[in-house]
């Protein structure tokens, strides 16, 4: 199935196929426009929303449900597992027929995914998987976002060198992008991985962990990171630096398609299609509310930018 059409096609799709498918800020807010008289109630719980990636999504939902007249709820975690517990409490209290989560820790929300399904809410995970009896889940292939990103740093080095990760938070998305890379780095025998640091997906403390990753191994060549808000940080690091390292990253965000585009130090991302993992994740809900047979699962494509095929990309 591809990622790419539009919301208004998702139910109907879902309907037809799905059926002879095997599974395979702190405040909630509501959307401008006014539902009418018996609209579904619809709640999207943020892991965070201090991030152009998922503020890209919060506008695609927004976008979406308005186009059915539905009343809408987002919250935002603020990577705050205790905090986004709470919130989906809220917003089980606000009788949502309908709940995107997209979880700050997989294992951490297993409660509340219960506590929502008892009370008759469809849950649909976006983005990094959730623990409990999810209806579906809908998600990048992070596992073949690793791989790519770790085959064109491969490339990039010619097969030989010293390389690092910057690692994020312990989700589903993160654990595979990083096993992908790491099983793809395995296969050339002059790559060493040297270092594995956290620098939580956050460009100021990316900056700060690149810095002492730099000084630690002078003769550090490649630099993974989990993320293009890290990735950014690690950028200033490289740059202030001085040094030739060559990174590559995850998301596809502007500022690092740009950054491609320029040449120097940042030689690729693995671009992912949020847009559509909302639209997804909402036509997946639909039908099952409507009562279809739904996947458990619909993987969404990704994208290898380099400077040869950056020029226009935009989420």
């Amino acid at each position: 199935m591809s990622p790419r059409f539009s919301l208004f096609c998702v139910p109907a799709v879902l309907l037809a196929l799905v059926g002879c498918t095997k599974p395979n800020p702190s405040q909630s807010s509501a959307a401008t426009a006014t539902p009418a008289t018996g609209a579904l109630r619809i709640g999207i719980s943020f892991q965070e929303l201090d991030n152009p990636y998922f503020a890209v999504m919060k506008q695609a939902f927004d976008e979406a449900g308005r186009s059915i007249g539905a009343e809408m709820f987002i919250t935002d975690a603020r990577h705050d597992v205790t905090k986004q517990i709470n919130d989906i409490e809220d917003l089980i209290q606000k009788r949502i027929d309908i709940l995107l989560l997209n979880p700050t820790d997989s294992a951490g929300v297993e409660g509340a995914v219960r506590a929502a399904k008892k009370a008759g809410v469809v849950v649909v995970a976006v983005d990094a998987q959730a623990n409990g009896p999810v209806d579906a889940f809908v998600g990048s292939k992070n596992y073949e976002a690793g791989r790519l990103a770790g085959e064109h740093l491969a490339k990039v080095l010619n097969g030989k060198g010293r390389v690092a990760i910057l690692d994020g938070i312990p989700v589903v998305p993160i654990l595979e992008r990083v096993r992908g890379f790491k099983d793809a780095i395995a296969k050339f025998p002059g790559l060493e991985l040297v270092a594995t640091q956290n620098g939580r997906q956050e460009r100021s403390v990316a900056l700060s962990v690149t810095e002492n990753l730099l000084q630690a191994h002078p003769d550090l060549d490649g630099l993974f990171s989990v993320n293009d808000g890290g990735a950014l940080g690690a950028l200033a690091a490289i740059d202030a630096a001085g040094r030739k390292v060559a990174l590559v990253s995850v998301d596809g965000l502007a500022e690092v398609v740009s950054a491609i585009q320029k040449g120097g130090a940042f030689k690729a991302t693995v671009a992912q299609f949020p847009r559509d993992q909302i639209r997804l994740a909402l036509g997946i809900a639909l039908a099952k509310k409507w009562g279809a047979k739904v996947p458990a699962e619909i993987p969404v494509d990704v994208k290898l930018l380099t400077p040869e095929n950056a020029a226009g990309f935009a989420w």
